[in-house]
């Protein structure tokens, strides 16, 4: 059986809502659980949950998928005491719009202005990325795009021994018609990312680059927390569509302009 604890049983809800813990006094270990991990915390057996040790108040965690769910909280390990009070927010935002990339009008420039005289190589797809994703999706990425015969500004095809770092890549940036922007968790807390997405949003915004955010082992509620205004912006999803999709969708998008 399971040490004391207190619980909520939330009921029936639906996918993207947030469930807000408030805590008074003690830390304490904070689980959102479905009915038969709860059931199976309570016999002390083998379970999973969302959330843990929660040191600071509110806790606020998304509802992965709808069905009921349950609230625990408890002192496991911890001496002291906690009041707690729970409620349950709406989803923030709606669902992320997945219409085709062809149906925004104007998305790509016919012919993107270079900035600095001594580049003149342009491209179609500047792809931003931190280093740990590279493996997995940034350089599959990019290949894929080549093999659609996109010209593709990677660093791994671009950089050169003794190159200007933060030249080439705002060359990159500016000679680019598509500033595909890998979101994840590493990206998220990374100096020269978020050097590369200022670039691409404040040329987005002028209308002389696109801006195509690609979600990759990251939720909805990590986007919103980041940036709002990216969370809204029409995305493709790793979890939901293969890099070979993308690549082709990317493809279709410029060679239809």
């Amino acid at each position: 059986m399971a040490d004391k604890f207190s619980y909520y049983d939330l009921g029936q809800l639906q996918s993207g809502q947030i469930v807000e813990v408030t805590l008074k006094g003690n830390a304490a270990n904070v689980r959102l659980m479905d009915s038969s991990n709860y059931n199976n915390y309570k016999r002390g057996a083998k379970h999973t949950y969302y959330g843990g040790l929660a040191e600071r108040s509110p806790v606020r965690l998304q509802v992965p998928r709808t069905t009921r769910w349950y609230v625990t909280i408890d002192l496991q390990g911890m001496g002291g005491s906690v009041s707690h009070s729970v409620r349950v927010l709406p989803s923030p935002l709606p669902t992320i719009r997945e219409a085709p990339l062809s149906s925004v009008p104007s998305l790509v420039r016919p012919e993107p202005a270079p900035v600095y005289e001594r580049s003149t190589q342009s491209y179609d797809v500047f792809i931003s990325h931190a280093s740990e994703d590279k493996d997995e999706i940034a350089r599959p990425m990019a290949a894929a795009l080549q093999a659609h015969g996109l010209k593709v500004w990677y660093d791994e095809f671009t950089l050169r021994i003794g190159d200007s770092l933060r030249r080439k890549i705002d060359e990159g940036l500016a000679n680019s018609r598509v500033g595909l922007v890998v979101l994840s968790p590493s990206f998220l807390g990374k100096g020269w990312t978020n050097h590369e997405l200022d670039g691409i949003v404040t040329r987005s915004v002028t209308g002389e680059q696109v801006l195509l955010p690609i979600w990759h082992k990251i939720s909805k509620q990590e986007v919103i927390s980041y940036s709002p205004s990216l969370a809204d912006k029409l995305a493709r999803n790793t979890a939901t569509h293969t890099i070979d999709e993308i690549a082709a969708e990317i493809a279709e998008l410029i060679k239809g302009s």
